[in-house]
């Protein structure tokens, strides 16, 4: 399975009348991806619920939406994002139970709308996941999650990533054009386009590749990641400055680059090999996302789906001046 990058669709939560909009936008889009109409009634409901927790509880929020992919038929992802107070997600998950002293449906009733429900939630705000597939259809064997936002302002994005998968090998790619806009953007598909052409070749060779397609344009930063998952190791080259970490219940591991342009100048990649150890989460991102940051931080996060670091870290270390990436994968056994 080669699955081509997407951008995240954002919709604000500021006031009551967003609500039947964004209803609106994913039962549309789940309807255009081969859902039927029971199906796509499942996402309107799922969606206004979501939206409806936010502006009660937090008063303000955002929407990211995205199509992923599933083992017989694409899903739509729906996550709702906020800064509240947070709330005891065990107690939440319990029918009927309303921090707002409101009846409700509960996060329980919603969990149960979808094939994969997952929260994290603290005082510092609440991101709350949801997948939903039309029937006959299952979630992909890898966990992973993607947060990918253009420059404010812009629609274009400058930022690529792409993810190949094959039984219990990964190869993994996040691409920054340099700058930002369609010359950006342009930079880095042509990148996408050569590591899709072969991504479990050897880095080197990718990478060679991906310099060739790049010249003449703005060139940019890259990291190729491909784990093995029979030997469990993991091997890494980047050039420029995507950041990556191997991370566990015990600490991070960061991954390291080398200097240069690809499309414009490097001599040549070099592939770091690494065995997993106890890490259990690979994350790259560009440097749309500051870097100092620790899971740590945020207790028991990284036992929550990647979806939900990928997009809690975008909420609070986003830089808000660049086109930014954040792709989370986990590194345990796929499933069937």
């Amino acid at each position: 399975m080669n699955i081509p990058g997407s951008m995240t669709q954002v919709l604000p939560l500021e006031d009551s009348s967003q609500v039947g909009h964004a209803r609106r936008v994913t039962q549309r889009l789940a309807e255009q991806h081969g859902f039927d109409a029971t199906d796509a009634g499942r996402v309107a409901l799922l969606t206004t619920e979501l939206c409806t927790n936010v502006l009660k509880h937090a008063g303000i929020g955002e929407l990211h939406l995205r199509i992923i992919p599933g083992q017989d038929k694409p899903g739509v992802e729906i996550i709702a994002v906020d800064r509240g107070p947070g709330f005891q997600l065990d107690q939440c998950l319990t029918d009927g139970y309303s921090t707002g002293g409101t009846k409700g449906i509960g996060l329980g009733a919603l969990a149960r709308l979808a094939q994969v429900f997952d929260a994290y939630s603290d005082r510092r705000g609440s991101v709350v996941l949801a997948q939903l597939f039309p029937r006959g259809s299952r979630p992909c064997a890898w966990r992973f999650g993607v947060s990918q936002h253009p420059h404010p302002g812009e629609t274009a994005c400058g930022d690529v990533w792409q993810l190949a998968l094959d039984g219990s090998h990964c190869s993994v790619l996040v691409l920054d054009g340099i700058g930002h806009g369609e010359s950006a953007q342009q930079a880095a598909r042509a990148g996408a386009e050569a590591f899709g052409e072969a991504p479990f070749d050897a880095a080197t060779s990718v990478f060679a590749r991906m310099h060739q397609a790049m010249n003449g344009s703005r060139g940019g930063a890259a990291a190729i990641a491909q784990y093995d998952g029979e030997r469990q190791t993991l091997a890494f080259a980047g050039i420029g400055n995507i950041g990556a970490s191997l991370i566990g219940s015990e600490g991070s591991r960061g991954l390291a680059s080398h200097p240069g342009i690809v499309g414009v100048r490097f001599r040549k990649a070099h592939v770091f090999d690494y065995p997993q150890g106890e890490a259990q989460l690979l994350l790259l991102f560009s440097d749309g996302l500051q870097s100092r940051w620790s899971l740590r931080d945020y207790p028991g996060l990284i036992q929550r789906h990647p979806a939900i670091i990928a997009t809690l870290l975008h909420r609070d270390f986003c830089r808000g001046r660049d086109d930014v990436t954040v792709l989370a994968l986990n590194l345990e056994a796929p499933r069937g």
